[in-house]
Parts: C-alpha cells; structure tokens; sequence
C-alpha cells in the first residue's frame, strides 16, 4: 500500500509518501480501505519531535502519522464477525498511528458506522476535532443568555463552537484572520465576524456590542490576538482555553480572577481521557443530524508534507484532511 511514513524528527519535508506491505488484521481488528484520514496540530509536534510529554508519546520510528480515519472495511481479524466487512465506519485509532496510508488497521470495539448520507471527511472530523469540542462545551455549559467569543474561528474546534454556541441561541463573536476566513465565519452563522487583522478590531466590536460583554471566552489561540480578547471578557465571565497557536497562552493572574470575578479552565488534555467514546458519540451525533457541519481543506495523501506546512503557517480553514 502507498503511505506516509516518518524517519527522523524534524520539519515536514521529512514526512515521506512510500510503499509499505499491507498490515494484517489480527484478533479483534479489522482492516479499512482509507477514504479520508485526519490531520490533526497535534501531529505536527509530534512529527517534529517537540510533542512528547502530553496524553500521546512521541511513537517511535519509522512511523505512520495520523489517527483518524474513515473508509470501509475489507477484511476482519479472527473473532469479529464477517457482518463488518464492506461496512462504512469511522475510527480515532487511539495511542496507535497509523492514519496516513490507503490501508489501516483498528480495534472493532473503536468503530463506529456510517450512515449514507454522511461522507468520508465529515466522519474524520467529527471522530477527532469534534470530540474534543464537545469536551470543551461540556464544560462551558452555554446558554442562550451567552455572549460566545471564539478565537480561530475558522479553524477547525472553532468552527463546530462557531455552530454550536449558535444553535443555543447564544449571541456568537467569531475571530478569523483575512476575508475568506471572516467570510466563512459569517457563513457559519456567526453574529459578529472580525477579522484581528485588524489592529481597531477590540474597539469596533465593543462599539456593535454596546452595552454587552463578553460572557465566554473560548480560545485556542493566545497570544495578542487571544489577551485582546480576554480584555473584552465581561465581570463574572467564563475562560476556557484549548491551545495557543499563535505563541503564547492568555497571560492572566489571580488578580484577573479575583477583580473581575471571572473562571478560568485549561479546557483538554488528561480530564478528557475518561470520556473520549461519549464525546465522540456526541460529535457525530451533531454531525450526523446535520448541526454540525466541518469546512475542511483537503491534500492528496502523497502531499502531507504540504498539508503539515499549511496547518503549521495557519493558512487552512476547517478540518485538514488527507484523501489516498
């Protein structure tokens, strides 16, 4: 089978597109030809090496990146029923890569089935992005009373909170850096989409807000743009934070707290490990029913190395996925 495959730690270039023997299923295991696979941030330290110490070690090498996959079953190991076979499924492949390929391997008991309706790139979304979005808005608990601000707005968590802040009668402020990712924002239904290109973009959205704060702060960017946005957080408000892309995270101190009564939460990692197949059963339940729907940006399996460059430099929108 064709595959990317990584050799050494380091820059994208080192992701190579090669070919390998088609893995066996084994007890319990099924085998999936790969109609889309998932590339997630978290793939891009890894493959450069600076990602270990989280909930995913560094793999050892060579590897096979990616974890999120969707496709249909061609063969199953010994003991799963043969029922399986030419079925449509999604599944996060765990602690074990292996996504980046035209042929994968997964556990039965991490699959889940496709309905018809329902394609390739959305499963993969929802499998991965959006379960750690619903993790994010188990904890946030909005309401239509909200004022929602998301930073990254366009990307691929920001888009499903995007949606989600939205369908709960929530008034929604979406970030995105240039007109097409402003645009898209707007597209996905958000109130207020602005562009922190901007450098007035704080003033001019207090001034369309009025008399409004900010209520919830969900942000997985940080730095300028992210503190910019914590100062517009109203008294009482919610932090929920997921990443910084851009840098740094919000620099924020007990006296932030303390003076403007506000919550703060690092929203991932380690607490979600628990109850990662609810939350993706969530996920796919809002994509299936069409209430969530994740833009995605899509590379040829062979240019992974490109798809890594572009997440990296954040000139994707939505979901990037590979297509063998």
């Amino acid at each position: 089978m064709k595959t990317i495959r990584l050799h050494e730690f380091g820059p994208a270039e080192n992701l190579r597109y090669e070919e390998v023997p088609d893995p066996v299923p084994v007890a319990e295991q099924v085998l999936i030809r790969v109609e889309a696979a998932g590339v997630h941030l978290v793939d891009t330290t890894l493959r450069s090496g600076t990602g270990g110490g989280g909930p995913i070690p560094l793999p050892e090498l060579p590897t096979i990146p990616g974890r999120e996959v969707a496709g249909r079953v061609e063969a199953v190991g010994p003991g799963v029923d043969e029922a399986w076979i030419s079925k449509r499924v999604v599944v996060h492949l765990g602690m074990v890569p292996g996504g980046y390929a035209e042929l994968a391997v997964a556990k039965v008991e991490s699959l889940y089935e496709l309905p018809d309706h329902v394609d390739a790139a959305q499963a993969v979304a929802a499998i991965g992005t959006g379960r750690t979005t619903a993790g994010i808005l188990s904890q946030a608990r909005l309401s239509a009373d909200d004022v929602v601000l998301v930073t990254a707005a366009a990307g691929g968590i920001g888009s499903y909170l995007v949606q989600a802040a939205r369908n709960v009668g929530a008034t929604v402020i979406g970030l995105a850096g240039g007109p097409e990712k402003v645009q898209l924002v707007r597209d996905l239904g958000a109130h207020y989409a602005v562009d922190y290109k901007n450098p007035d973009w704080p003033t001019a959205l207090k001034a369309d807000l009025g008399d409004r704060a900010v209520t919830v702060l969900l942000d997985g960017v940080g730095g300028d743009s992210g503190q910019q946005a914590f100062d517009l957080l109203g008294l009482g408000g919610r932090l929920l934070m997921f990443g910084w892309s851009a840098g740094g995270p919000i620099r924020l101190t007990t006296e932030d707290l303390m003076s403007r009564g506000l919550t703060a939460t690092w929203a991932i990692g380690p607490k979600l490990l628990p109850k990662l197949r609810p939350l993706e059963a969530t996920a796919l339940e809002e994509t299936f029913s069409g209430r969530w729907h994740a833009p995605t940006t899509t590379f040829p399996l062979a240019n992974a190395a490109e798809a890594h460059q572009a997440l990296e430099s954040r000139a994707t929108t939505g979901k990037v996925i590979l297509i063998p």
